[in-house]
């Protein structure tokens, strides 16, 4: 396996002649990265595997509900459910971009994953949780318009509307992701191969690549963490808004059915936000391989299998629902041939 390195008298990238940078910045002499193994021993591995296994049908299992049940039943097309599905489909994604081979990993004993494999790690796993916050943006703004503003619901939350923000949440995460990938990876990287991560990810790249190579990067970093940040503030002020219009409320059932309907997504917009702050914002004090493994599991694997507990956990309407899906299919099987006593 050929590998890029640069041994410690690299001379400044500023300094270095046009076609000796030309040659660095392919980094064609990497084919793979080493990703960061969660254990040494056999039996640790193998602990991993299952754990991560039984991690992954949860997030598989309830999230599929979810849609299942926001799209067979009539009753939840509405734009607080729609935004749900779209928020449960990307949790489908991204979970399913970094586990399957971190588990495969575990299995076989192995830390590599390829060159254009681990691009593609960096492309859906970065687009799919920038379309999840800006879908959660969206949501935020619909519970405020249905709790502070009712009468002007289907007004300013259409059908229309509705795609029409789903699709700006898709295309956004989309554009920038796509645009980060390409510059991270046109990159020079002459810090080896290891990925500091059990998944690629843009700032483990970036700290493979040479000394002022990765300042174009950063910059777009910082404006990305600016837009974050307005969003942020967009959904606290949301929230603000919605708890002086809850405190309003006459009657105490009106305040708990408008409580049942904003908790589970601002528990879910907590723990998002929470986790992805810690992982990049903390100080390099306490930062450590294992640390950063924790913390890169709270903020990647557990939000996906969290979520439907979330949602579901205080909504009637999506319990019910999925109660009569449920007894339907089950009604449905008693009764096919198959399981009939007339069967022969």
């Amino acid at each position: 396996m050929l590998r890029a390195h640069c041994g410690r008298n690299l001379p400044s990238p500023l300094h270095v002649p046009h076609a000796q940078r030309k040659l660095m910045s392919n980094s064609s002499s990497i084919t793979e990265f080493l990703l960061l193994a969660f254990a040494d021993t056999r039996q640790l591995q193998l602990l991993h595997f299952w754990l991560f296994l039984g991690i992954y049908l949860a997030a598989l299992l309830g999230n599929s509900l979810i849609i299942t049940t926001v799209a067979c039943n009539h009753h939840l097309h509405t734009p607080m459910y729609f935004f749900l599905l779209n928020l449960s489909l990307l949790d489908l994604g991204s979970i399913s971009t970094t586990v399957p081979k971190s588990m495969a990993n575990s299995l076989w004993d192995s830390r590599a994953i390829s060159y254009w494999g681990c691009a593609a790690q960096v492309f859906f796993f970065a687009f799919l949780v920038v379309a999840e916050y800006c879908v959660l943006t969206i949501m935020a703004y619909d519970r405020y318009i249905a709790i502070c503003k009712p009468l002007h619901y289907g007004t300013l939350l259409g059908s229309r509307a509705c795609v029409h923000m789903a699709a700006a949440a898709w295309a956004s995460g989309f554009l920038y992701t796509l645009l980060h990938t390409a510059n991270t990876f046109s990159l020079p990287l002459c810090q080896g191969n290891v990925v500091g991560q059990f998944f690629c990810e843009i700032p483990q790249i970036l700290k493979l690549s040479c000394s002022r190579f990765y300042l174009r990067e950063f910059g777009l970093l910082m404006l990305s963490a600016c837009l974050a940040f307005g969003c942020f503030v967009f959904i606290v002020f949301s929230y603000v808004q919605i708890f002086r219009a809850v405190l309003r409320i006459p009657s105490e059932q009106g305040r708990h059915k408008a409580f049942s309907m904003c908790l589970p997504h601002l528990a879910v917009v907590s723990l998002v936000i929470s986790t992805g702050t810690f992982a990049y914002l903390k100080p390099p004090s306490i930062s450590s391989p294992s640390l950063n493994l924790v913390v890169a599991v709270l903020y990647s694997v557990v939000p996906p299998a969290v979520n439907p507990l979330l949602y579901s956990m205080r909504n009637q309407e999506l319990k019910d629902a999925l109660r009569k899906i449920m007894s339907g299919c089950f009604s449905e099987a008693i009764n096919c041939p198959f399981f009939s006593t007339e069967h022969t």
